[in-house]
């Protein structure tokens, strides 16, 4: 019987310890920053973002007129905007340089000239 107490708040005390120590790792990873982009025929405000490489983000999207989209091909990250909704878009750069970000949803006469710049330095 002894043996078996023992045993069993072993067992819990490892678990606590491991918990614990999950909760900490949990809250030392930082929170992605938050970056809003609004778009509007046929302009990206801000048209230029810098990141740092590694750091994740949300891109909070929005658009004031009509449906467009947000992609950042060399990252392989898009969305779909529509009037009135906020799109959370995430994403880690991975890689060093400058990108760039286009709507890929066709909004009008203007559209082939819609893009912004993403910079990712270290």
């Amino acid at each position: 019987m002894q043996m078996n107490r023992r045993t069993l708040l072993r067992a819990a005390a490892t678990i606590t310890l491991a918990g614990l120590g999950g909760a900490i790792v949990a809250q030392a990873q930082p929170k992605p920053r938050i970056i809003p982009i609004v778009s509007k025929k046929f302009t990206y405000e801000p048209s230029q973002v810098t990141l740092k490489l590694n750091e994740q983000v949300i891109f909070k999207l929005t658009t004031l007129d009509v449906v467009m989209g947000f992609s950042v091909p060399d990252f392989g990250v898009r969305a779909t905007i529509i009037p009135g909704q906020i799109v959370e878009l995430p994403m880690t750069p991975t890689k060093i340089g400058e990108f760039t970000y286009v709507c890929d949803v066709f909004c009008g006469s203007g559209h082939e000239d819609m893009s912004g710049t993403l910079r990712v330095v270290a």
